[in-house]
């Protein structure tokens, strides 16, 4: 048992060590591999990766890219823990106002820029390449939170009647508003085409009238801001109630070119800072986009710039319409959320410009507009009960993750990490952002990443710092003796352009040449560095492996740490370590593969005998001396008597007091404890001791005795049944009894089967003499003088009656 146990801690042991080395190898084969030649290329090799600035870590023939490598391994080949360069990222927030608590009618009055939605606002963050940095972003919805509106109306004739009931909007619309905000602004645009053909006639008379018959129309005009945003909501009814239908020739109309005008037009539009913007597009129709301009001879894009003046778009007829992602841009950048208020036949149209629109929203709208201000209030309540988180252009050196965990118990990752859904007011959602850094800027910090949700003007501003250079970077000592033409910082020389070597002692120009590779061979040997390396300024640098466990070394790059001998597959039998294709065993073990243990254990057997007596202990392993024995600890002999048959005399003498021993019985016989028992189910079952027998044995009377011998804390027990099992003598009166009864029985059977032959013998005999009786033909002639008894008298006076 003790040697299984030996076994068992001997492969969990490497087991341990397997896992071990596999992970620094995984780790550390990504550090070398960067050949770093100074430590700011090391640290950013991987998180991973440190470099020991120790001056007397690398062996001989080791290259000053060995101080790079995983921190378990650096410690391992001993370098000091406080030597190792290994710089960590770190996050700072800079602002972290709370996020505001407000309720709607409090006597707390606060501006709009004052109320805080997202925390934090600033963070800064110290990157180490590969190394992620994160930190929770919090947002929660203010109560009574400001609310600019915009009504962008399609004032083609097909419209006519909707004008009518816009008209009357302004006071309507801001007495419901006043249920979700006590701060709420209107304003109004209309817009037709663009100004040429083929969009309108451009006829004299259709320029100034557009419609037919007698109808009384405007002139057609691309955009025109009626109204900037305002608290007035008679003054709003008041202009839109002096507007008038215009026209055009085709069914798609221009608000594109409108939504640009009113997204870019912050100013003159009247937009406030720290507000909800909703622009309500209202339209009839669909609508033209970018390369639609053509039709009209309008090839220059569309720029993207205000172009109102006196509240008209000027430029329609010289800039084509904006493209879709154009439109998607400028509404992102000015936190403006649109809401398509369309007939039922366009549903399908603005539905799928819906969802390449973020943060907008699509309703019905009556015929008449009879429904557009319970439209408003729907789109806007399905607008803000969804946050979505974006951020501006990424630095290309950075990437960014989301994770949403939001109402309910509902999280998201990737695309879903950006957002929530269904977050009524006063409720407070988190997301947690990771920002990884993938390399170094190439002229100094980037720019700062901005993430906001969707529609608002608040934002988390995320300020960069990269860890490119270690902490003992600073302490480089410039020109020093160590180095002839370099910095000589962490440890190691940093060479200068077109300067090579540990001590920057050659320029590359040299590095080839005869008289340098001269000093790089062994004597009596013509490979250079023993063809494990490379002869760079005079002296032998060693190769790198790709298994960083595996290392060169030695002036000529003549050693190794893995050309030793092996043991069960294992260099040096994993008891001692490779040095120079030589083993240095470990305590306790010898030999040329550290396979021979110096420890007895395994040899140790159960009565705690070296080899039970029978052999010596080599290497771990019994030499048994008497070749009648074998095994582990010599305790198997296939010749010799089993262990119940040695001990039965014993047994016998001790138990019972007879026997070949009963003489010397206490001499021979006392090494076993004994124990006596009443019957056989007493004895001890198999698995209660080690090393347990069951034995039957018979004594000199010819009784069975049973008992068990078994091994416990290497003393010896024995288990004894007290009474034998003895045969008894025959009874002679049963045997005399079932004798008799069975010569009578064998008789009466023989007398049985004998008259049954004979009847069967009897019965076929008679049926043959009926047989042949059967077949006999007799003369049936009479004996003429036979005369027969009888005499036959006639009366003759007899007439019969």
């Amino acid at each position: 048992m003790t040697q299984v146990n030996f076994k068992l801690l001997v492969w969990a042991g490497l087991l341990n060590c397997f896992i071990v080395c596999g992970f620094a190898q995984q780790g550390g084969s990504n550090c070398i591999k960067v050949n770093a030649k100074s430590c700011a290329d090391c640290i950013q090799a991987g998180p991973n990766c440190g470099w020991c600035k120790n001056i007397t870590f690398l062996q001989e023939g080791e290259s000053t890219s060995a101080r790079c490598d995983d921190l378990e391994v650096l410690k391992s080949k001993g370098c000091p823990p406080d030597e190792i360069e290994n710089p960590r990222g770190s996050q700072q927030m800079l602002k972290n106002k709370e996020v505001t608590n407000r309720v709607k009618g409090s006597a707390e009055t606060l501006k709009a820029e004052n109320i805080t939605q997202i925390q934090p606002q600033q963070v800064s963050l110290k990157l180490r390449i590969g190394e992620p940095q994160t930190f929770s972003l919090k947002f929660k919805r203010a109560e009574d939170y400001p609310i600019d509106l915009y009504y962008l109306m399609d004032l083609s004739y097909s419209m006519k009647d909707d004008l009518e009931n816009v008209k009357s909007l302004g006071t309507s619309l801001m007495g419901k508003m006043k249920n979700i905000t006590s701060d709420f602004r209107i304003g109004f645009g209309s817009f037709v085409e663009k100004t040429v053909m083929p969009y309108i006639s451009t006829t004299p008379a259709k320029l100034k009238n557009p419609c037919t018959g007698d109808l009384n129309c405007t002139s057609p005009f691309s955009y025109k801001n009626v109204l900037k945003l305002t608290e007035n909501g008679t003054l709003f009814n008041k202009l839109v109630g002096k507007q008038h239908i215009s026209g055009n020739l085709d069914s798609p109309e221009g608000g594109f070119d409108a939504i640009m005008q009113v997204a870019v037009c912050g100013e003159k539009i009247g937009w406030r800072k720290d507000v909800t913007r909703l622009l309500v597009f209202s339209t009839d129709a669909g609508f033209h986009f970018a390369g639609d301009g053509k039709l009209g001879g309008i090839v220059l894009p569309n720029d993207g710039q205000c172009h109102l003046d006196n509240d008209m778009y000027t430029m329609s007829h010289y800039y084509d319409y904006p493209s879709i992602a154009h439109l998607v841009q400028k509404l992102s950048d000015n936190n403006i959320q649109i809401i398509f208020a369309v007939t039922q036949e366009f549903q399908p149209v603005y539905k799928e410009l819906k969802n390449l629109i973020p943060k907008s929203a699509v309703g019905t709208l009556s015929s008449n507009s009879s429904n557009v201000i319970q439209l408003i209030i729907d789109a806007y309540n399905s607008l803000s009960s969804e946050v979505i988180l974006e951020n501006n252009k990424l630095p290309k050196e950075v990437t960014i993750e989301y994770k949403s965990f939001c109402k309910n118990g509902v999280n998201g990752t990737g695309d879903e990490g950006r957002k929530c859904s269904n977050i009524s007011i006063g409720d407070e959602v988190k997301f947690e952002i990771k920002v990884t850094a993938h390399q170094c800027p190439e002229k100094g910090q980037s720019e700062p990443i901005r993430i906001k949700p969707l529609g608002f003007t608040e934002e988390v501003e995320i300020k960069l710092e990269f860890i490119c250079e270690c902490e003992c970077h600073n302490e480089g000592i410039p020109n020093s003796p160590l180095c002839h033409n370099g910095t000589f910082e962490c440890g190691a020389c940093r060479c200068k352009s077109g300067r090579i070597g540990k001590h920057c002692e050659c320029s590359m120009d040299e590095v080839n040449s005869e008289d340098m590779s001269g000093t790089c061979r062994p004597p009596n040997s013509t490979e250079i560095c023993s063809n494990n390396g490379e002869c760079i300024c005079g002296q032998c640098v060693c190769k790198i492996r790709e298994n960083p466990n595996e290392i060169y070394s030695g002036q000529f790059c003549h050693c190794d740490n893995f050309n030793c001998d092996r043991s069960d597959g294992l260099i040096c039998g994993g008891h001692g370590e490779c040095k120079c294709r030589e083993c240095e065993c470990w305590q306790n073990y010898t030999g040329s593969a550290c396979e021979c243990p110096l420890d007895t254990t395994p040899c140790r057997a159960a009565n705690g005998q070296i080899c039970n007596g029978r052999g010596t202990c080599e290497c771990g392993v019994c030499n048994c001396t008497d070749s009648k024995f074998q095994g582990p600890t010599c305790e198997l002999c296939q010749t010799c008597p089993g262990v119940c048959a040695e001990h039965k005399d014993c047994v016998q003498c001790r138990a019972f007091g007879k026997g070949e021993k009963k003489d010397k019985c206490d001499e021979e016989c006392s090494h076993f404890n004994m124990t006596l028992v009443d019957h056989r189910e007493k004895l001890p079952q198999p698995g209660d001791f080690d090393a347990q027998s069951h034995c039957k044995e018979k004594d000199i009377d010819d009784c069975w005795f049973y008992f068990t011998y078994s091994v416990e804390s290497k003393k010896a027990i024995v288990h004894v049944v007290k009474t034998p099992e003895c045969p008894t003598g025959p009874d002679i009166i049963p045997i005399v009894a079932g004798v008799v009864a069975g010569i009578v029985l064998i008789g009466l059977a023989l007398l049985l089967i004998w008259k049954l032959l004979m009847i069967i013998h009897d019965r076929r005999e008679f049926a043959k003499f009926e047989k042949e009786k059967m077949n006999a033909k007799w003369d049936a002639g009479e004996n003429p003088i036979y005369k027969s008894a009888v005499t036959t008298v006639v009366n003759p006076k007899y007439e019969g009656k």
